[in-house]
C-alpha cells in the first residue's frame, strides 16, 4: 500500500510516489529517466531518449481529436536534493520519505522535488489515461534544470509538431507566468596557500536560516549563510589571527544557502575574545533579520589543540575579502513592473578543496544587458581577487507575447471554472521556455503549477487540494475543441 493511497487525483499521487521512490537529484537522473522510458515502451508510446537522458514521449489524439493542433507538456525530472542537518539520507542512492500533514505533502527530513516532480505526475498520468480526452500529445520533460537548464539546451525538438506549450514549473496557482527572467552561472575558484598552524580548532555554523529558491523567494529579504560567512569572517577581532580551515556552505547555485560552516584555528589565548566577537554576531544578525529570517543563529563548537594545516594569513584574508566584497541578491527593480525583481546574483555553494575555495553564483536579468553587465562584474571581482573562472549555463530570458491566443483561452477557462480572473505575471525565477521558444519558432506558451511553499530546501510542501484543482484545469485545457471556442 503507498504512502499517498487514498489522495486525489488518484492517478496523479501514484505517479508522484513512484518517482519519489527513485534519487533524481539534479546529475543523478538516470534512474529516473529510465524508468520513464521503461513506462512509455509498456505502453506502446513513442519515446525519444537522448545521450543526457532526456525524454520525449508522444501519444498521438484521443478520437475526435485528431484535426487539433497538438499540445506540448514540458517539466523537468531533476529536483534540488536538500536536506536538513543531521538526516541520515543517502539522497544519491534512497528515495524519499513522503508524509501528509492535512493539505500538505512533503518529505521526511529532505526536500520534497514537487518542483518539479509533480509536472511528471500529471504527464504520467495523462499518459497513462485510456479516459481522458485529449489532442496529440507531446510530453518534453528534461535533465538537470536545477543546475543550469543543460538539458534544455541540448534537447533536439525536431519531432515536435506542436506550438502551443503549457509548462508546468510554477508552484502558485492561480497565476498564469507568461515571461521569466534569463541567467546564468559563474564557478570561481580561489587559490589558497596552507601553512602549519598551531592553535585551537573551532567549529562555527550559521543555522536557522530559511533559505529558499533565488528567483522566487530573493525578494524577501532572506539572509544567506555563506555571505554571512565572509561577514563574520571580517567581524572577527583583526589581532586574534583566525586561519581558516574549511568554508561550506549551500547546496545549489539557484538556492539561497540556509546554512553553511567555518572550520577555523584560533589562538588559544584567543578563543574567548573570538567566541564574544561571535556572540556579539549573532546579536546583529538577529535583530537585521528579525522579519526575514528571525531563527538566525550562529553556533560555535571548541575543538583540539593542535597543529593544523591551516589557510595562510593573505589566502584567509583574501578569501574572507571576496566573499564580503561579492555583491549578492537584488540588484536591480523593475521599473515596468512593480515589485518584479529585475536583476540578481545569488552565492549559492561555497565549498573548500585542500588548495582553493570555490564559489557558485545564480546571476538572474530580465533584460540581457543588465545579465551580461552582472555576469562581468563578478568575473571582473573575481578576476581583481586572483579568482579563476568559468560562466556556463547561460539561458535567454522568456520574452512576454502581446498576442497569445493560448493565454486568452486560459484566462476564459479559468474564469468559467472558478468564478474569479487568474492573475498574468512575470517572474524572476527561470524557466525553461525561453531555451525551448528558440527551438520551436512561434511557440506560444504559458506556465502554471499548484501551490508549493519553501521550494528547494528540506520545508518544502506540495497542496493536495491545489493539485486536484490544477489537475482538472488541465484537462479542461485539453479537452476544448477549436471549433467549440
Amino acid at each position: 500500500m503507498g504512502k499517498l493511497d487514498g489522495l486525489k487525483p488518484a492517478e496523479v499521487f501514484h505517479y508522484f510516489e513512484e518517482i519519489s521512490r527513485i534519487p533524481r537529484g539534479s546529475g543523478n537522473v538516470e534512474a529516473v529517466s529510465d524508468y520513464l522510458r521503461a513506462f512509455a515502451e509498456e505502453r506502446k508510446l513513442v519515446c525519444i531518449q537522448d545521450e543526457l537522458k532526456n525524454i520525449i514521449i508522444i501519444k498521438e489524439a484521443t478520437p475526435g481529436y485528431e484535426k487539433e493542433e497538438p499540445f506540448l507538456l514540458q517539466g523537468h525530472m531533476d529536483m534540488v536534493a536538500v536536506k536538513e542537518a543531521g538526516c541520515p539520507k543517502d539522497m544519491e542512492k534512497e528515495g524519499l520519505d513522503l508524509e501528509v500533514d492535512g493539505d500538505w505533502l512533503y518529505a521526511r527530513g529532505t526536500s520534497l522535488g514537487g518542483d518539479d516532480g509533480i509536472a511528471v505526475a500529471y504527464a504520467l498520468a495523462l499518459l497513462d489515461s485510456s479516459d481522458i480526452p485529449h489532442p496529440r500529445l507531446e510530453v518534453i520533460l528534461t535533465v538537470d534544470e536545477e543546475t543550469g537548464m543543460e538539458g534544455a539546451d541540448h534537447i533536439d525538438l525536431s519531432v515536435c509538431q506542436g506550438r502551443r506549450m503549457l509548462n508546468l514549473d510554477y508552484e502558485e496557482e492561480g497565476v498564469l507566468l507568461t515571461s521569466c527572467a534569463g541567467g546564468a552561472r559563474v564557478h570561481g575558484r580561489l587559490a589558497a596557500v596552507r601553512e602549519k598552524t598551531e592553535g585551537t580548532r573551532l567549529e562555527v555554523s550559521v543555522e536557522g536560516l530559511k533559505g529558499g529558491h533565488s528567483g522566487s523567494e530573493i525578494d524577501k529579504g532572506r539572509a544567506n549563510a555563506n555571505v554571512l560567512l565572509g561577514r563574520m569572517m571580517r567581524f572577527l577581532p583583526k589581532e586574534a589571527d583566525a586561519r581558516i580551515l574549511s568554508l561550506n556552505g549551500g547546496s545549489a547555485d539557484n538556492a539561497i544557502a540556509s546554512s553553511a560552516e567555518a572550520a577555523l584555528v584560533v589562538k588559544t589565548e584567543e578563543v574567548s575574545r573570538v567566541k564574544e566577537a561571535l556572540n556579539r554576531m549573532q546579536e546583529i544578525l538577529q535583530n537585521e533579520y528579525a522579519a526575514a529570517d528571525p531563527d538566525i543563529r550562529i553556533c560555535v563548537r571548541t575543538g583540539e589543540d593542535g597543529c593544523w594545516e591551516a589557510f595562510s594569513r593573505e589566502s584567509t584574508q583574501k578569501t574572507a575579502a571576496l566573499l564580503y566584497l561579492m555583491p549578492n541578491g537584488i540588484q536591480k527593480m523593475s521599473a515596468d513592473i512593480p515589485g518584479l525583481v529585475q536583476t540578481s546574483l545569488n552565492l549559492g555553494i561555497l565549498r573548500t578543496q585542500e588548495d582553493c575555495v570555490s564559489l557558485d553564483y545564480s546571476v538572474r536579468s530580465s533584460v540581457g544587458s543588465e545579465k551580461e553587465m552582472a555576469i562581468d562584474k563578478v568575473c571582473l571581482l573575481l578576476s581583481l581577487q586572483g579568482t579563476q573562472y568559468t560562466v556556463s549555463g547561460e539561458y535567454p530570458a522568456w520574452e512576454y507575447r502581446k498576442d497569445s491566443p493560448l493565454r486568452d483561452r486560459m484566462v476564459r477557462i479559468y474564469g468559467e471554472m472558478f468564478g474569479a480572473v487568474p492573475r498574468v505575471e512575470a517572474i524572476h525565477a527561470g524557466l525553461e521556455c525561453g531555451i525551448l521558444g528558440a527551438k520551436l519558432p512561434g511557440l506560444d506558451c504559458v506556465s502554471i503549477g499548484p501551490d508549493m511553499k519553501d521550494i528547494h530546501t528540506p520545508k518544502e510542501r506540495l497542496s493536495i487540494s491545489s493539485t486536484e484543482r490544477v489537475w482538472n484545469y488541465i484537462l479542461e485545457i485539453l479537452k476544448e475543441k477549436t471549433d467549440e471556442r
